[in-house]
């Protein structure tokens, strides 16, 4: 069984009009391109800045973001990971991500669980939680290609959250998200590689493009890893759609050829 995706590496602008625009655009190509399922960048539809994310916010399902993308999706007949917006609820603002089947339906939210506070001598700071408020769960959905799990950024760092989306039937991991000029030549593979082996997961992680000239500079480099852990593609920093097929089947050679998860000792940890 294949599955044909399409990472939308989007450039992200101040004009939240205009990320919308593109969003469409991209989404409309990986259609065209026979994609079954896309997937958009984390805060797509605003800079990656802190201090813009309460003024970019909106209230899910109703704010003009959700509505756009669940007609796209029931255009397009896509399965659609919409990357993530900041969600108003009430006072609390959350980094959420919405994904739509190809009816245009919500079928699962995932509000990003582990906020991204960190200081990177002589790199980079960033406080999330100066803004954001974190979500509290591990975030499965179905699909005719079996369960699929998200999660946004830094909630890679984490191998807990993948772990239990595995162990809860995911087959796909996919992870909008937005590394640095810091994290991204360090980590950002590696991190994929990582999840990918030790749940024998396929993991999708989507950036936006590289814009040198924003507060916040994301590393690009969108990419799709198998249960073996090899990178099957991967863009590079500019805008694009990195369009790849998925061969599921390789989920149980993998875990046929090494079953540690049939092994794993659950009493020990």
């Amino acid at each position: 069984m294949k599955l044909k995706t399409a990472l939308c590496q989007l450039p992200v602008k101040e004009d939240k009009q205009e990320n919308l625009n593109q969003a469409a655009l991209m989404l409309k190509a990986a259609a065209a391109g026979g994609a079954h399922m896309a997937v958009l960048p984390e805060m797509f539809n605003c800079p990656y800045d802190i201090h813009s994310f309460r003024d970019y916010a909106e209230i899910i399902p109703s704010g003009e973001t959700t509505n756009l993308l669940a007609d796209l999706a029931r255009t397009h007949g896509l399965f659609l990971v919409g990357g993530s917006i900041p969600e108003l609820d009430g006072e609390l603002i959350y980094n959420t991500s919405v994904i739509f089947n190809p009816k245009g339906e919500i079928i699962a939210t995932h509000r990003k669980a582990h906020l991204f506070d960190i200081n990177v001598k002589n790199g980079i700071e960033f406080t999330e939680s100066k803004v954001l408020s974190p979500g509290n769960t591990a975030t499965v959905f179905e699909t005719p290609w079996g369960k699929f799990g998200v999660e946004i950024c830094y909630d890679i760092r984490f191998p807990e959250l993948t772990r239990k989306m595995a162990k809860d039937g995911a087959s796909v991991v996919i992870v909008p998200a937005a590394f640095n000029m810091t994290t991204g030549p360090a980590h950002w593979e590696l991190l994929f590689r990582s999840r990918a082996l030790d749940n024998q997961v396929f993991m999708l992680g989507t950036s936006p493009a590289r814009n040198p000239q924003a507060s916040y500079v994301a590393y690009g480099h969108s990419l799709a890893v198998n249960p073996w852990g090899q990178v099957l593609a991967q863009l590079d920093e500019k805008p694009g759609i990195l369009i790849v097929d998925l061969d599921l089947t390789q989920i149980e050679e993998v875990r046929e050829s090494l079953p540690i998860l049939k092994q794993r000792r659950d009493d020990l940890y």
